[in-house]
């Protein structure tokens, strides 16, 4: 068999030695050497000439005719706008109809309410209220127009220099919407080409804001100092262009979606090491770790300068809206001119610019609130310690008090409905409103399902106490 394949292979040498030394392959014309080489070339010069030049469509014929167009539209049947509604989407969340502090009116009944993050209890604190009520007479309601455009008012720079001056930064910049700051803020800075490496469990802003970013996104497991190390030391080993490119790690202080700590001095530790920029969002630690509640630097005792750029959601230990974004002077006017959030938004209404400034003075002025949310979740912790199949995964210190099933099924819609039955069962037999995680289908976390419980100031150990013995109760039927 291989002899007769190397004869094929000589004769068709041959053959080919044969073409190109015959007389025409070797004349000359006008003082032109022909050979076989140049007709070859000259062939192939026509060919691609021809398909340049030739037509890609040829129209038919002859049109179609009425009939045919018809027949052709009633075949054609459109794309959905949105996947199909399940049985799960058309579920009605409970409605409050009072302000959601520790205690709030659902379906004309008083509820305790842990489902609401309002961390140091100031929703409703009456220093605050007036703060705004003033704010209201003085501006109106809204500043009708985003901030390059006459939408800055004297209070949003009051406001700035407040939170610059709590955290200890030169400048700090603010956004009109919570959860629109850090999904601004990083395709501000990260763009086309740029490296980010993130937790996987960030939540659902921050993984908005790293697809903006479009950059080169790659995700370390979950709090998992290891994991982070062995990517960026993959990254940097394996591009030989990683020292010219902008290398960020993004990461939450405590994590919306577990309940943890990111460790802040391995963070700034491995930062330093690789040579990357770090972006962390404090929507859930500021004004709540910390001696005085200034968040994970304070907590961890890590200089704030070590940290590149810092934001977060006021709508939580504040009890206002909007959010901020605090650093560096040069961080903080980049983002007036390049973040979206900031540029195309109407600015954030003076009242509650107001409410966040009034918030920050109390607590400066009311160090005891974190004293009293700290042994409210110590005591939340102890009363959910032995909860029926479900286990704490959130952190000691954390205001987001996490339970995840001992025992998963195997499937996560599973495990979210049986925790939709325990947290329906324990507002209408107990009146105790907690909730399930309840993720959109735009959310690409893949961390355990579970019932998050947002622990105030404001609560008392008769609410405290209250939950735990309906959990302890409703869980024992459920899952045991």
């Amino acid at each position: 068999m291989a002899s007769a394949v190397m004869n094929m292979t000589t004769a068709a040498l041959d053959w080919v030695t044969v073409i190109f030394d015959a007389p025409l392959a070797r004349a000359v014309v006008f003082g032109v050497h022909i050979d076989g080489h140049l007709v070859v070339e000259v062939l192939l010069v026509a060919v691609i000439l021809f398909q340049l030049t030739r037509k890609s469509y040829k129209p038919p014929k002859k049109p179609l005719t009425e009939k045919e167009i018809d027949d052709l539209c009633e075949e054609w049947v459109p794309e959905p706008l949105h996947p199909p509604i399940t049985e799960e989407m058309k579920a009605e969340p409970p409605i409050l109809e009072s302000a959601a502090g520790p205690h709030t009116v659902i379906d004309g009944k008083e509820v305790v309410n842990f489902a609401s993050a309002n961390y140091l209890g100031l929703l409703g604190n009456e220093k605050i209220a007036d703060s705004c009520i003033s704010s209201l007479e003085k501006y109106g309601v809204g500043s009708c127009g985003p901030r390059g455009f006459y939408g800055t008012i004297d209070v949003h720079l009051d406001c700035e220099t407040r939170i610059a001056k709590f955290m200890g930064t030169p400048d700090s910049i603010l956004y009109s919407y919570g959860i629109s700051t850090i999904f601004s803020v990083i395709p501000a800075f990260c763009k086309k080409g740029d490296i980010i490496v993130a937790d996987e469990g960030v939540h659902w802003g921050v993984q908005n804001g790293l697809y903006l970013s479009r950059s080169t996104v790659v995700y370390f497991k979950h709090n998992d100092m290891a994991s982070l190390e062995s990517t960026l030391e993959k990254l940097t080993r394996e591009n030989k262009r990683a020292e010219k490119i902008r290398r960020y790690i993004v990461v939450e202080a405590i994590y919306q979606n577990s309940g943890q700590i990111a460790p802040l001095n391995e963070i700034v530790r491995l930062k330093e090491k690789y040579r990357f920029r770090v972006i962390l969002d404090e929507s859930h630690s500021f004004g709540v770790l910390g001696n005085s509640g200034r968040g994970l630097a304070e907590y961890y005792g890590v200089p704030i300068e070590k940290i590149d750029i810092i934001t977060a959601g006021m709508g939580n230990a504040l009890a206002t809206d909007g959010g901020f974004c605090t650093g560096s002077v040069r961080v903080v006017d980049h983002q007036r001119l390049s973040s979206s959030g900031y540029v195309f938004s109407a600015s954030l209404p003076p009242y509650l610019a107001s409410a966040a400034i009034s918030a920050v003075n109390y607590l400066e002025g009311n160090p005891s609130l974190l004293a009293q949310l700290r042994s409210n979740i110590d005591l939340l912790w102890k009363g959910l310690s032995d909860i029926p199949g479900l286990e704490i995964a959130s952190h000691p210190l954390s205001p987001i008090v996490y339970l995840k099933l001992k025992k998963s099924t195997g499937s996560s819609k599973s495990d979210l409905e049986l925790l939709n039955v325990i947290t329906d069962r324990v507002l209408k037999e107990d009146s105790v409103f907690i909730v399930s995680t309840k993720r959109s289908v735009l959310d690409k976390c893949r961390l355990p399902v579970g019932i998050r419980l947002f622990v105030s100031a404001g609560h008392s150990e008769m609410d405290i106490h209250k939950v735990c013995d309906s959990l302890r109760r409703v869980a024992a039927l459920v899952l045991v």
